[in-house]
């Protein structure tokens, strides 16, 4: 009798030099389906050809055109993780002083492992993410949930409570990493369809021109390689939740059909006259600031306006005080119960470390690190010495790392503030602290790539407030 073997776990091998591609998967093949990329722009070619994202993804930090600096790899941890929530990713670098490896694991890294690397350690480092993988797919509803206690959770909370059975859109709103897609589970868990699939569609994972048949379905010959019928994702998830993330990348031509689907719910399959109704219930996410969009001509106000009729914000990691702690024991206890290992724990110095350090990877990194410290102390107590090796210090804010602008960017501002001051004649109070003033929101919005929403809330003021001091600050230079 003939047995079929299971599939092989898929790896993403992304490394610019053809010998050490060669030999990973020479040597990898046998135990992973392997694909192998040389640049950023490969691997993001070969993630949208795949039927599915890859499982695992083994990539090096200095890759064309700065071979010899981090920044393409550091993108692209951040881009995998954007085609994929689910995908492993650990860095093999030369690059490999430790503050490249604690903002890559900042980023969403689960492990950076130094150039050159033995075979079967490597092997192990792979199998051990895989099994982190396979227990967070495995997990079932009691470890789906939002943990904490903090008023701002609370707060969530009851958003989902009470928008989760109304039929209506909902936008999510919050920094990468802050589990926007647990959101939009847990609305989809207290809705009426909950006993239905959840259905997640990543707008930035598909080309551009496969984006309306993945969403709409298609017919026989409605394209090359169109060889049967097709459901999209909106009849699939028809009377049932569909989640759309990255909502931000779909293209323009596309968002006047979408928006005519949360209008009347109607909608026609690729290369298809005949009208077709969906009942689906969209859920949308975004990490690009839809009202940035609006304004650059990229995004449509009425279908922003048809997706925000609720908004939900999904609250940074840093703002949750106590319960970064709660947060560890859940994961701690979850990651050494599916490993079958003693879980770790932390002593007081340590502790009091955790709750300091403001997880600029926010949730995401807060679990990477929880299943580091379940693979490297099971059963240990770690110390302060110990836990700040895993932590990223020099990162004062999640997307101020993705642009290297961080807390000395803010510091250089105001020091370049005093010294312009110090440099006048006639000191003058006012003009001090608007120049101070200024630095702030500066700093803010270099941090927030633009993002208004986010830097306001960065600063703790009011959306409004911020667009108002701005154009103070624009005409006071006008004068």
């Amino acid at each position: 009798m003939e047995t079929t073997s299971a599939p092989k776990p898929s790896l993403v091998i992304v490394d610019d030099d053809a010998l050490i591609t060669d030999t990973l998967s020479f040597v990898l093949s046998r135990d992973f389906q392997v694909f192998v990329a040389q640049s950023r722009s490969e691997a993001k070619s070969i993630m949208r050809q795949l039927d599915k994202p890859p499982e695992l993804a083994l990539i090096d930090l200095g890759l064309p055109p700065t071979p010899h600096r981090p920044d393409e790899g550091f993108k692209l941890i951040t881009e995998l993780l954007t085609y994929s929530q689910t995908i492993k990713i650990l860095v093999l670098s030369g690059q490999n002083d430790e503050a490249n490896a604690r903002h890559a694991r900042t980023l969403g890294a689960i492990e950076f492992i130094a150039k050159p690397c033995e075979p079967e350690r490597l092997k192990d480092m792979l199998a051990k993410a895989l099994v982190a993988r396979e227990a967070e797919q495995r997990a079932g509803p009691a470890d789906i949930k939002i943990v904490g206690q903090s008023l701002l959770i609370q707060k969530l909370k009851q958003q989902i409570a009470q928008y989760a059975s109304a039929p209506f859109p909902v936008l999510i709103e919050g920094e990468s990493g802050s589990g926007k897609e647990l959101v939009a589970n847990s609305l989809h868990l207290l809705s009426g369809c909950a006993g239905r699939p959840f259905y997640a569609l990543n707008c930035a994972a598909i080309s551009p021109t496969l984006m309306e048949p993945t969403l709409f379905g298609y017919i026989k010959g409605a394209f090359t390689g169109a060889q049967a019928p097709r459901s999209g994702y909106f009849e699939d998830a028809s009377d049932s939740t569909l989640f759309l993330d990255e909502i931000g990348d779909l293209p323009l031509e596309l968002q006047a059909k979408l928006l005519r689907v949360l209008e009347n719910g109607e909608f026609q399959r690729v290369g298809e006259t005949q009208t077709r109704v969906s009942n689906a219930r969209v859920v949308a996410a975004a990490n690009k600031d839809l009202r940035a969009e609006m304004k650059a001509g990229r995004f449509r106000p009425d279908l922003y306006h048809r997706l925000s009729v609720f908004t939900i914000y999904a609250p940074p990691l840093r703002d949750l005080g106590e319960d970064k702690q709660l947060l560890l024991e859940h994961f701690a206890e979850f990651y050494a119960r599916q490993a079958s290992m003693p879980r770790f724990r932390l002593d007081p110095a340590a502790t009091e470390l955790w709750l300091q350090y403001a997880f600029p990877g926010n949730i995401r990194e807060l679990r990477n690190i929880c299943i580091r410290l379940t693979t490297k102390y099971p059963g240990r107590t770690v110390g302060q010495d110990e836990l700040q090796s895993e932590f990223d210090m020099e990162s004062f804010y999640g997307d101020s790392a993705k642009n290297g602008v961080g807390a000395q960017d803010a510091k250089s501002l105001l020091d370049s503030a005093k010294r312009h001051l110090q440099s006048q004649k006639n000191f003058n109070l006012d003009v001090f602290l608007r120049m101070w003033e200024q630095s702030y929101v500066e700093a803010a919005l270099q941090m927030t790539r633009g993002n208004l929403s986010q830097a306001s809330k960065l600063l703790g003021i009011h959306r409004t407030t911020l667009y108002s001091r701005m154009q103070n600050y624009e005409r006071v230079e006008d004068k």
